[in-house]
């Protein structure tokens, strides 16, 4: 059973084989790649929101080198602590080309567990590339500020980077279900920044506290990388929101740059609904 709803009448959805419908016959064709588009056009912000084409692909080949791993095993771990069940519904939301959401897929099901994993984000390239490799995972196109999925229906919900909507991920979790957030830590990628700017600074940290939520505890993982590849530098910086804020004499160093040392940092947030 699909948790996605209709972004008209917000009715839950029934998948077949080719549509997603509702039962007041609203339909959405499933893409040839296997995700829905549930993003009304009335609810994007520019022709083509979220990441392009290039963020995306950047994205997947810097993930793809195994130097950000570190983050994916941890996250992995702590959803397996908290799933409480055999067959847990995870949303992941904001899960962009489906790097950490296919993983996790992976390790829970290799520690015996049947989990239903659906993941959402307001890029269509970034689901295409998702749905394109993850063929066992249900994703739609959607956005954070009105998530595509019904009410209480998740027993978890990840959100890595994505934006923060605790309205929204307060509601479609069920009762006590857990909200895992991944946000970076105060020196991620200082290294990088100190290329990108005469004046290089740390990034805020962080609240704890969201309404509806009780805060359970913070988890940090840290290390520091060198990169000696030029292209996974660019595709490092590429896939940040740093590509859009620096300016052309940054982003030229950036490019010119052959070997990059830099510490790289999440915080893990872990809450639980209350009530």
């Amino acid at each position: 059973m699909t948790i996605f709803r209709c972004p008209i009448c917000e009715k839950r959805l029934n998948k077949q084989e080719e549509t997603y419908k509702c039962e007041e016959n609203h339909s959405y064709d499933i893409a040839k790649e296997g995700y829905v588009h549930l993003l009304p056009p009335n609810k994007m912000h520019s022709k083509i929101p979220g990441d392009n084409k290039q963020m995306v692909s950047s994205r997947r080949r810097f993930l793809e080198t195994g130097l950000y791993e570190l983050f994916s095993d941890k996250l992995n771990e702590i959803v397996k602590e908290y799933a409480n069940t055999e067959n847990p519904v995870i949303l992941d939301a904001g899960c962009g080309e489906g790097y950490y959401t296919g993983r996790l897929q992976n390790k829970l099901t290799e520690n015996g567990l049947n989990p239903q994993i659906f993941g959402f984000d307001i890029s269509k390239f970034a689901i295409k590339a998702a749905s394109k490799k993850y063929k066992d995972i249900d994703f739609a196109v959607g956005s954070i500020f009105n998530i595509p999925v019904m009410n209480c229906c998740a027993d978890i919900v990840i959100d890595v980077f994505a934006p923060i909507v605790e309205s929204e991920l307060n509601r479609v979790l069920k009762p006590k279900g857990y909200l895992i957030l991944a946000v970076p830590g105060v020196r991620h990628l200082y290294g990088m920044k100190e290329i990108l700017y005469e004046a290089p600074y740390e990034n805020e940290y962080k609240k704890t506290e969201y309404e509806g939520f009780e805060f359970l505890k913070r988890i940090p993982v840290k290390d520091d990388i060198v990169i000696t590849d030029n292209q996974t530098i660019v595709d490092l910086f590429t896939m940040t929101p740093y590509y859009y804020k620096t300016g052309v004499d940054g982003g030229q160093r950036l490019k010119e740059t052959e070997r990059l040392k830099t510490h790289i940092e999440f915080d893990f947030l872990i809450y639980k609904k209350v009530g």
